[in-house]
């Protein structure tokens, strides 16, 4: 039809009815121009492209102008559908179009709506075009903000959604998605409202099948803002928050449950989820009421409660969290924490990561724990505040993963502590040699902080190896006392070189305190078990008594390790016990183990104690401990054998303070008395031996008339020393003649209670700073083999200069002596075999060859004057020796 021409009425009208069913589909007036074109281009006759004539051009727009002026009049007809058009419009959009009333608020038509519910399951190839239409008419009506007919369509849209199940749903629920991501753009809060609980709705629906091409990048951006929502009005601004703290659980469990869930723990996803959670769960007053294990809220008051919800919604994102990606919802937990500076104070730091912890499924703690860690080596240079509130987190972590599984992790996370040990008291001695006049200003408080973060770490390593199975603490034993800093050991311990002594020593204090942590409640099958050569060696080395408090720390773990019935607490204080029976000490036959121990690593014990008694910087604390190390041992470890060599340990630590070799102060010697007479009591009672039992009780009988300050209840407590301890009767002291006649009589071997007790002398004695025993000469002369501490404390010899001298060059041999001796033990030891064989086979050639010229000379008669006969060829010669020539012997 190139032109029209003048048409008739019918013709006119069936034109006008095609423009307006074209132009119905849509009541944006803004848009009925553009499609009155699309009526000329479809349908020439109207509107046409093509030109011509002026009339043609007029019949054209006479046409368009009255389709317009039709469609306005249907748009605003009560049916909203033309009369004359009403056969042409697809029955979905009829059956949608009926479920809106006149008026929004009687709400959705419920017999319409149950006929578009009929018709989409009973045709679901319709349900796009359902969708669609209804997401074109719901993006109208918020245009126009007609809350009402959207509420309208968002109901229907759920009811729809939620009766239709089958593969035809998913083009559907893109429209569902696409009106609820236009109600969440909106500004009002009542349709983010409603849009979050649609999707919430949607969330728990099970789908057949996966969607792959479906992605919720939006959902997660919109509702992580939500969370964040700065409403001024409070109850809008906590509605807005609960809505997207909901939406975010919606969008976990829908993509937990797809199969391609882990879209959903990419980093970039991660980076919003957790710090909105955070965020709201921050602003609880009372952390304490939600630490542990999550419980199940009991009202819906709770339920109301943003910091409650984001909580819940926590635990159950770390609750599915799998070995892949356990690290990307962790990490997004520090940067908050480093951007809200809640590291200090580190109460909330600690709530977040005890959740994490119960959370989280046992076998992967260790991945948290590392991350932990790492993020403390981040931020090593940062505030000693904000390290110990991160070594906090970390204490509280290990205490639950310590219970379970924590993999590979145990070494690692010693080491670490240890490593930041070292850089803290690097830290505060670096203050603290600062020369400046604000760093002198600021050191108290910087030593002070340094001390919170070394105390911390201490803790941390206490309580976690504490916490570890035997087998494991064992090695963390030995790990930590080798990283102590002690004379001769090796590399491996922290390097302090650059700390000096005061660094050294704060070094050595804090590891040990941390192993008396980790020793306490360690019980070892064995004493071997608990206490091997390459841990008793460095710990009692010389090294480590430097100092009284170092003294004290060794005491305590060795305490730990020998007491294995828990007898230390009824042994605590030094005193006379009247009847030790009542304490009710419990023990176990010594066993075969336990013998072989002490008669390889006894001295070692005995050494320690002997010289720490002699140090002149002994408080009571240092008393107290020596005599609970001699009481365990006795309980523990003795056997007769061992119960001599007590003694014998006993009467020395006796004569150390009656001879005073050492110029100890009248303190000093007192307690030392008093621990001798505590341990003997107790030592007395223990074996029950009658006679020896009495010579005790005699002792400390008379002590208490003539010399109470020879008695712990009395030196102890302040009471007067005299000025001199050299002219004291025989009766005060403990006799070695005597115990030997008390315990001979029960069937001791006695005989070695006649040698006195002589400390070992090792190799870090001569390497050591200290004064070494090897150096301290000993004027007391025995003038009996058999002599006892009766006739030391008289018979002494005089002191003189020829005396002196005589000892000085006397202890100068014996120093030569006593180094070719480890020279010979350190070759023996160390050089290989065939260099020693070689070298013992020339000494026994060598000794053979004078054998023979020996047995030579005895056999064979000495050479004569007269002649010897000698054989030649059958025939006797004599051959004379002149007398000038004969070698007579030396006495002849």
């Amino acid at each position: 039809m190139d032109s029209l021409g003048p048409a008739t009425a019918g013709q006119e009208e069936n034109h006008i009815g095609l423009a307006i069913f074209i132009l119905q589909g849509d009541c944006d007036p803004s848009q009925t121009e553009s499609k009155a074109y699309l009526v000329g281009y479809c349908w020439p006759g109207v509107g046409g492209q093509d030109g011509g004539g002026s009339a043609e051009a007029e019949e054209r727009l006479r046409l368009l102008h009255l389709a317009k002026l039709k469609t306005a009049s249907w748009l605003t007809m009560p049916g909203r559908v033309c009369c004359c058009c009403a056969a042409l419009r697809p029955r979905y959009k009829r059956l949608v179009d009926n479920i809106f009333p006149e008026d929004p608020k009687d709400g959705l038509v419920k017999a319409d709506m149950e006929k578009l519910t009929f018709y989409a399951v009973s045709a679901p190839e319709k349900l796009d075009r359902i969708g669609a239409y209804l997401a074109e008419r719901l993006s109208r009506d918020v245009v126009r903000h007609r809350f009402g007919y959207v509420l309208i369509a968002m109901e229907a849209l759920d009811q729809l959604l939620m009766a239709c199940h089958s593969q035809s749903i998913k083009p559907f629920v893109e429209s569902f998605l696409h009106m609820v991501a236009k109600l969440l753009e909106s500004g009002e809060p009542k349709l983010q409202v409603l849009g979050t609980n649609s999707f919430v709705k949607f969330a728990n629906i099970e789908e057949d099948t996966p969607s792959y091409h479906r992605r919720y990048d939006f959902f997660v951006s919109r509702f992580s803002a939500m969370c964040h929502s700065c409403h001024d009005d409070t109850e809008i601004r906590t509605e807005i928050r609960i809505a997207g703290i909901r939406g975010i659980q919606g969008v976990v469990r829908k993509t937990v449950n797809d199969e391609l869930r882990a879209t959903i723990w990419e980093p970039q996803h991660m980076d919003k989820i957790v710090p909105s959670l955070l965020f709201n769960m921050q602003k609880i007053e009372d952390f304490d009421s939600r630490i542990g294990p999550p419980s199940s809220p009991t009202g819906g008051e709770k339920e109301e409660n943003p910091a409650v919800l984001a909580e819940n919604c926590f635990r159950e994102l770390l609750g599915r969290a799998t070995y892949g990606n356990m690290n990307n919802a962790v990490r997004p937990v520090f940067a908050h924490l480093d951007h809200h500076r809640l590291w200090d104070p580190n109460e909330f730091a600690v709530s977040c990561f005890k959740i994490i912890m119960y959370s989280i499924q046992a076998q992967y703690s260790h991945h948290v724990i590392q991350e932990i860690l790492g993020h403390l080596d981040a931020r090593k240079k940062d505030s000693p505040r904000v390290r110990a509130g991160i070594i906090q987190v970390l204490l509280e972590a290990v205490a639950i993963a310590a219970k379970g599984s924590i993999g590979p992790t145990v070494l690692e996370v010693f080491n670490t502590l240890l490593k930041h040990l070292r850089l803290s008291v690097d830290f505060e001695l670096g203050d603290g040699r600062s020369s400046t006049d604000s760093a002198i200003v600021s050191t108290g408080s910087k030593e002070s902080d340094e001390r919170i973060v070394q105390n911390a770490i201490i803790q941390t390593i206490g309580f976690f190896g504490s916490n570890l199975p035997d087998y494991q603490r064992s090695e963390i034993m030995l790990f930590i006392m080798g990283k102590v800093p002690v004379l001769g050991t090796s590399s491996h311990s922290l390097d302090t070189s650059y700390l000096g002594d005061l660094g050294t020593r704060r070094i050595q204090i804090m590891l040990l305190r941390s192993l008396i942590m980790v020793t306490s409640g360690y019980n070892a099958k064995t004493i071997a078990a608990a206490l091997p050569a390459a841990f008793l060696d460095p710990l009692l080395s010389p090294s480590l008594m430097e100092d009284s408090e170092l003294r004290q720390l060794v005491l305590e773990i060795l305490h730990n390790l020998i007491d294995r019935h828990d007898n230390r607490a009824k042994l605590r204080g030094i005193r006379i016990i009247p009847d030790v029976s009542d304490l009710k000490i419990k023990r176990d036959k010594i066993t075969r183990q336990d013998v072989s121990f002490m008669k390889k690593h006894g001295q070692q014990l005995y050494r320690h104690i002997y010289l720490g008694c002699k140090e002149d910087d002994n408080v009571e604390k240092n008393f107290e401990l020596l005599y609970t190390s001699l009481a365990l041992t006795t309980i523990e470890l003795a056997n007769e054998e061992v119960v001599i060599d007590l003694i014998r340990l006993a009467i020395a630590l006796q004569d150390i303070a009656i001879i005073n070799e050492d110029n100890l102060p009248v303190f000093n010697r007192c307690g030392i008395m008093a621990l001798v007479a505590a341990y003997l009591n107790f030592l007395s009672q223990m074996i029950a031996v009658p006679a020896f039992c009495q010579h005790v009780s005699k002792v400390i009988e008379t002590r208490t008339v003539e010399a109470p300050y020879f008695l712990p209840e009395n030196i102890f407590n302040k009471c007067t020393f005299p000025k001199s301890l050299e002219k004291h009767e025989k009766n005060l002291f403990f006799l070695t003649n005597k115990i030997a006649e008390s315990l001979g009589g029960s069937g001791y071997s006695v005989e070695r209670l006649s040698v006195p007790y002589v400390p070992q002398v090792t190799d870090e004695d001569r390497l050591s700073r200290r004064k070494s025993i090897v150096d301290t000469v000993s004027i007391q002369v025995d003038i009996l083999p058999g002599s006892n501490s009766e006739d030391k404390v008289n018979n002494t010899e005089e002191i003189t200069f020829e005396a002196l001298k005589k000892a000085i060059d006397n202890t100068g041999l014996e120093e030569q002596e006593k180094e070719k001796r480890r020279l010979v033990i350190e070759k023996f030891q160390k050089a290989p075999f065939e260099e020693i064989a070689a070298q013992c086979e020339t000494k026994a050639n060598l000794l053979h060859d004078r054998l023979a010229q020996i047995l030579e000379l005895t056999i064979r008669p000495p050479p004569s004057p007269s002649g010897t006969l000698t054989v030649t060829a059958g025939h006797a010669h004599y051959q004379s020796v002149p007398v000038y020539e004969m070698k007579f012997p030396d006495l002849f």
